[in-house]
């Protein structure tokens, strides 16, 4: 197979390219997205549009692979861009998505005939459940890619949508010749722990007092010390892997009680502090945390406290024409251990600080366009109330699409509205005001007694679809990892906070017992 490179193509296959050839190729490639750009929503016959939401994270805590599909699947709220009449999309699965799921999400498309965008629609299944990133397997696969290729009308108006953007979602770029709405993978490394902390400086916005680059176990003994000297008050210290996921490469270490910084003492005191520091993932050993983090390297930086600390996030865009937009804030629900595994969100954030933090991360925005970064990304804070004042600290970048992407996305295709950075609100064209909750782990032990059909059969019998006329109810995904893990996000949308919180409320009530009573023992037969 050849390379396209935008403006030429390489005579070679891309296995006979070096990283130097592939990036320089990419960048040809990418300097299509403009016109790309500007041409989406002009109602073009030969627009199209390929998802693969290949969840290409180097985790502390591997998922099983039905996870896996779970989370691909978790953006099927994409189907929704179908709303626009000519659109083609072709999605990508490591396995094949229930047919009853995609009907659920063209069921949900404002102003269209369902069958009109299924026809529109081309699935297509890897048929590889393991445990490894979507984008790898349909690399090993040239006639799964040459499919897919034959599947985009003209490569001129069409583009990628990945999940992640490492080098495996640019190559895959390269071998489809479409370029990739997301960040060149030459600037992950912005969005990695140290990374952050540097560009937090470089965008004068405040972060916690830490260190970065750090390597090793040493490096973390020392990195406290110095923490503890800079700030003697501080009674608890974040150790953070560099690429650590939804919380999972967190640890929380204990500073109180210990030796005076600098003292003969100190340093035994605070390895057997790391030695015991609380891990955030479930399943991690504190051995093997710290090879991981010798291997990925990672930072500490103190844990800030107050009378009431919060972590919201604010999502951001910056297209292809360089303008920095910001698309919304949430705040963030997290729970786990040490309470750093993210959960679910609520949005818009708490108008206290919501102006506050969405101020903060237009400039972090400004220096990535500055640095050539392209997409969607997040940035996450932690915001302290002391007494009546909110303060607040940058303490990560997400240069992918994030926990509370698929939730604001799936509420902005199903009303057309917006959010409005200037009120701290979300509406409607008509304006309506719009709340969401959302989580993507409504989990229950029980819930492995339903099948997909089942679930749909509680939804339409007790009400809980999403009412068009409304525009509230609930919105489902990661419905395939009902059975086998008992497991199921959804979106609740209401007309207000309060409202958004009674949808979710009641779902998972009435979800909850009818899972308990398909499980419940039955009278033997005989």
């Amino acid at each position: 197979m050849t390379v396209s490179g935008g403006q030429r193509a390489e005579s070679r296959p891309l296995a006979d390219l070096n990283e130097d050839e592939r990036n320089a190729a990419f960048g040809r490639l990418q300097s299509r997205l403009p016109d790309v750009w500007r041409s989406m929503r002009l109602n073009e016959p030969d627009e199209s549009v390929v998802v693969v939401p290949s969840v290409s994270l180097d985790r502390v805590d591997p998922r099983p692979g039905a996870m896996n599909q779970a989370m691909e699947e978790r953006y099927l709220f994409l189907l929704l861009l179908l709303r626009q009449p000519r659109l083609r999309m072709v999605y990508v699965t490591s396995g094949p998505v229930d047919p009853a799921i995609v009907e659920y999400y063209l069921a949900l498309l404002p102003g269209v005939i369902p069958s009109h965008a299924r026809a529109r629609l081309t699935m297509v299944s890897v048929g590889d459940s393991t445990a490894r990133p979507l984008t790898e397997k349909l690399l090993e696969r040239p006639r799964i890619l040459a499919d897919i290729a034959a599947l985009v009308p003209n490569p001129l108006r069409s583009h990628l949508v990945p999940y992640t953007t490492t080098t495996l979602e640019r190559d895959l770029a390269l071998e489809l010749g479409i370029p990739m709405y997301g960040a060149d993978p030459r600037h992950l490394a912005l969005g990695t722990k140290s990374g952050c902390r540097k560009l937090f400086d470089e965008s004068g916005v405040a972060y916690p007092i830490g260190f970065e680059d750090l390597n090793s176990l040493d490096d973390i003994v020392d990195a406290l010390s110095r923490l503890r000297t800079r700030r003697r008050a501080a009674s608890v210290a974040m150790v953070k892997l560099n690429e650590g996921v939804s919380g999972s490469g967190n640890a929380v270490v204990d500073l109180a009680d210990l030796p005076e910084p600098g003292t003969a003492d100190e340093r035994a005191a605070l390895l057997e502090r790391v030695r015991g520091m609380q891990l955030e993932g479930r399943t991690v050993t504190i051995d093997a945390y710290l090879a991981k983090f010798e291997q990925r390297g990672g930072i500490v930086e103190e844990r800030i406290v107050g009378d009431e600390v919060l972590s919201p996030s604010v999502q951001l865009r910056i297209t292809p024409l360089g303008d920095v937009e910001v698309l919304s804030t949430h705040d963030q629900i997290l729970g786990g251990p040490t309470g750093q595994s993210y959960l679910g969100c609520t949005f818009p954030a708490a108008p206290g600080y919501a102006s506050t933090i969405t101020g903060e991360a237009e400039k972090i925005g400004v220096r990535l366009a500055e640095l050539g970064v392209l997409g969607r990304f997040a940035v996450d804070f932690v915001v302290v109330r002391r007494g009546d004042t909110w303060s607040a600290d940058a303490i990560e970048v997400n240069l992918r699409k994030g926990g509370t992407t698929h939730p604001f996305l799936t509420l902005q295709f199903l009303t057309d509205g917006r959010y409005h950075g200037d009120t701290t609100l979300f509406t409607t064209p008509t304006g309506r005001e719009k709340h969401l909750m959302a989580t993507d782990h409504l989990e229950d032990s029980s819930l492995r007694g339903l099948r997909v059909g089942d679930l749909f059969d509680v939804v339409a019998r007790t009400g809980l679809h999403f009412d068009p006329a409304s525009q509230t109810g609930v919105v489902f995904h990661m419905i395939s990892s009902v059975t086998e893990v008992g497991r199921v996000g959804m979106t609740a949308v209401g007309d207000s906070a309060q409202q958004a919180r009674e949808v979710y409320d009641r779902a998972e009530r009435i979800l909850l017992a009818e899972a308990r009573s398909a499980v419940a023992p039955q009278p033997v037969r005989a």
